[in-house]
This record gives C-alpha cells, sequence and structure tokens, in this order.
C-alpha cells in the first residue's frame, strides 16, 4: 500500500496544476473534472495514509 500512497499523492498534485492551468485558459469542463479529480484522489491519499501509515523510507 505504501506505492500506492505515493501514486495517489502525485495524481492529486497534478490534478491541482491542471485545474490552474484550466483555469487560466477559462475551460470550465476542465476546471470541473480537475477539481472532481484533485478531491476524489486527495481524499484516497489522505484515507490512504491515515489507514495504512507513511510510506516508509528504505
Amino acid at each position: 500500500m505504501n506505492g500506492l500512497t505515493i501514486i495517489f499523492a502525485l495524481v492529486a498534485i497534478l490534478a491541482v496544476f491542471s485545474t490552474i492551468s484550466a483555469l487560466k485558459n477559462k475551460n470550465p469542463l476542465g476546471i470541473f473534472f480537475g477539481l472532481g479529480t484533485a478531491g476524489v484522489i486527495g481524499w484516497f491519499t489522505i484515507m490512504t495514509i491515515i489507514h495504512h501509515g507513511y510510506p516508509a523510507a528504505h
């Protein structure tokens, strides 16, 4: 599950950047899907960290 946390976090961060890009381009559908992705995947990231802990540094 540790790798899953890292992947979820990266996807959530990329969704935030895509939302900012959509805001600059005034793209309403991009804003909608970017915010939705950031919200859902961000929530998965937070819940995975709470239930399985932080990824271990080997």
